[in-house]
């Protein structure tokens, strides 16, 4: 294919991959098929903003188990739940007193009372307030609760009912509040803010039918508020009953009254309650505040969250077309975190950005785009291979391809490498008694089972010379740990593939227990094709080579079967424990001694052979 073709393709192919990502969280963010998800991030968002300050204008009474427990103690009359309504009307009574602009209280009372003057006494004390707003679930379809029996009564009593009622998301979780839940009647949280402002709330102000409750908190944080004498504290109903709770605490404020006790049932899951629940009434006092604030939270413009999903699906594509893959990666991967960081920033600002369905489109393009170059690298791969296999042995070939990230290096070049040297004992005598189909299928297994020993450490076969065997570690793939993958593989070749070769003789009715000697050097090493233009070979060249053989042929008449050079040693990260010092030996062909190590083997002590032609070193 054409260059300027092929960069066409590549292009069409990489942008159809974004536009398919794309396409597919787009389909998830209009079906919302993640909306759970989306919604959970949300309240990770929260705890990541974490805590903030107490409202100065909304404080929540509770009734808690510290009421009951007060009660109780006090043996007062008539206070097991629902409590008297003269409670009620006492409560309200000391709120108003106290200088409490709303009093919010989140009781339902639109069932008669079975006490003889409780109810008067309540509606008076809510009239004598004037600024009491009462809470209801109930309401029919002109708009209109039964609380105090009807709107004559709430009228009379100077009092303004809300909707109480509130959308949960998937687990039963509040997170936003509505403006007028079943239709007409305005919700509590609003109304009570409608009254404190002493101005209309307009969905349009709200933003809409609903909008998000920015929670201050996890549960316990909107509690009393602090003066110079008083730190903030939860304020118990029982407490403002008895008049112990200082007027300065309610002065000018809103005061949410309500259940806050488990046993009691009006509690819930909310944004910052994680695996726990938060009393009905602070979850109204933060409604409240939120309202009081101006609504600070936004979700971000559907149309806006429609636009970085496609950009974020698009730019994994474009940088897998312009960068190598691992840079391509992690440059998805900053952008991932990138991301996260300005979503969290802009929650922290007011403003509720789509979290999953953006990092899916960037998933799926990411993930796509490195199948894609993965696929373009193989087939760029197997074209080069088809091309460079008239030259090079297969073998070759792949351990050379797996350099194409960093260019083909066809020329030599020196390298630290470690060169592995094998050799069987007595071959030559061995094949001179059988007939050459035995000798070549003999081989042909032999070869296969070292061969694999070799590569499955990540050594290249650099050469077959008979039954010799030179393969390199480190080159022409780099290797920090070149010298521990070399010993490694002499290892495996002892301990693992020649047991399994002499079982397979046996198996042929060959009773015949082969050895062989391994010689491993590390050093400098000369490595590149060699050749001409008919036919390539890579090798290797230099001393380093030639020591390795030569230690290979040392190992004759020792108790050991794999000789390796100080060099190696030196170069491996881990050496091991049964790694034992032989000698510090003339090498022929070397002005200067090796100091020689052995790894311990599970052949007996070798009785001396005749050796066959040495094996020739390049």
């Amino acid at each position: 294919m054409p260059s300027n073709r092929r960069s066409r393709f590549r292009l069409l192919l990489f942008l159809g991959t974004g536009l398919g990502a794309a396409a597919i969280a787009l389909t998830a963010y209009f079906t919302g098929v993640m909306r759970s998800q989306e919604l959970a991030t949300v309240d990770v968002r929260f705890s990541v903003r974490g805590t903030q300050p107490q409202p100065s204008d909304v404080v929540v009474v509770q009734i808690d188990d510290n009421t009951f427990n007060d009660f109780n103690n006090l043996d007062l009359p008539n206070h097991q739940w629902p409590f008297s309504r003269y409670y009620h009307a006492a409560v309200i009574n000391r709120l108003h007193k106290d200088g409490a602009k709303v009093i919010a209280y989140d009781i339902q009372f639109t069932e008669q009372s079975q006490q003889p003057g409780a109810d008067n006494a309540l509606i008076e004390a809510v009239r004598r307030a004037g600024n009491v707003v009462l809470t209801t679930i109930e309401v029919n379809k002109d708009g209109q609760s039964n609380v105090f029996g009807g709107p004559p009564t709430q009228r009379y009593a100077r009092a303004q009912v809300g909707d109480a009622t509130y959308g949960v998301d998937t687990g039963a979780t509040i997170r936003r509040m509505l403006y007028a839940p079943q239709g007409k009647l305005k919700s509590f949280p609003v109304l009570a803010a409608e009254k404190f402002l002493d101005t209309k709330i307009t969905p349009a102000e709200m933003g809409g039918s609903s909008q998000w409750i920015d929670y201050v908190g996890p549960p316990g944080t909107i509690r009393g508020a602090s003066d110079s004498h008083h730190p903030p504290n939860e304020i118990s109903f029982s407490q403002v009953y008895l008049g112990k709770v200082p007027a300065s605490v309610f002065r000018g404020k809103v005061v949410v009254v309500g259940p806050a006790s488990p046993t009691l049932g009006d509690v819930h899951a909310t944004s910052t309650t994680g695996s726990s629940v938060m009393a009905g009434a602070e979850v109204e006092a933060n409604a409240i505040e939120t309202a009081l604030e101006g609504f600070p939270l936004h979700s971000y413009p559907r149309s806006a969250n429609i636009l970085l999903i496609i950009l974020l699906a698009l730019i994994p594509s474009f940088t897998a077309l312009k960068l190598p893959p691992l840079r391509a990666f992690l440059l998805t991967v900053g952008l991932a975190a990138g991301f996260a960081v300005a979503v969290q920033f802009a929650f922290n600002h007011g403003r509720i950005v789509a979290f999953v369905y953006p990092l899916l489109a960037l998933a799926i393009s990411a993930i796509g785009s490195l199948g894609v170059n993965y696929l373009l690298t193989a087939f760029d791969r197997e074209r080069t291979r088809n091309a460079f296999a008239r030259f090079v042995p297969e073998g070759v070939v792949t351990q050379v391809l797996a350099q194409a990230g960093d260019g083909l290096r066809l020329g030599g070049r020196s390298v630290l490498c470690t060169i592995l040297f094998s050799d069987i004992r007595g071959f030559t005598t061995l094949s001179e008694t059988r007939s050459a189909e035995e000798v070549i299928d003999f081989l042909n297994h032999y070869l296969t089972e070292m061969t694999d020993a070799v590569l499955n450490n990540g050594g290249t076969l650099v050469s077959y010379s008979g039954d010799g065997i030179l393969a390199c570690f480190g080159a022409p793939i780099e290797q920090e740990d070149h010298a521990d993958r070399a010993v490694a593989s002499a290892r495996e070749m002892i301990e693992k593939r020649l047991p399994a070769v002499n079982e397979w003789l046996r198996g042929q009715g060959q009773d015949i227990e082969m050895k062989i000697g391994i010689g491993i050097n590390s050093g400098e090493t000369m490595v590149g094709n060699v050749g001409s233009e008919r036919r390539l070979e890579y090798t290797t060249i230099g001393d380093t080579v030639n020591t390795a053989s030569r230690l290979e042929g040392m190992t004759k008449g020792t108790p050991y079967s794999i000789f390796l050079a100080d060099s190696t040693r030196e170069l491996m990260g881990q050496q091991p424990e049964d790694m034992t010092f032989v000698d510090e030996l003339a090498v022929r062909g070397r002005a200067a001694s090796v100091k020689v190590w052995a790894v311990p083997d599970p052949l007996p002590v070798e009785e001396p052979v005749e050796a066959g032609p040495e094996l020739a070193t390049t």
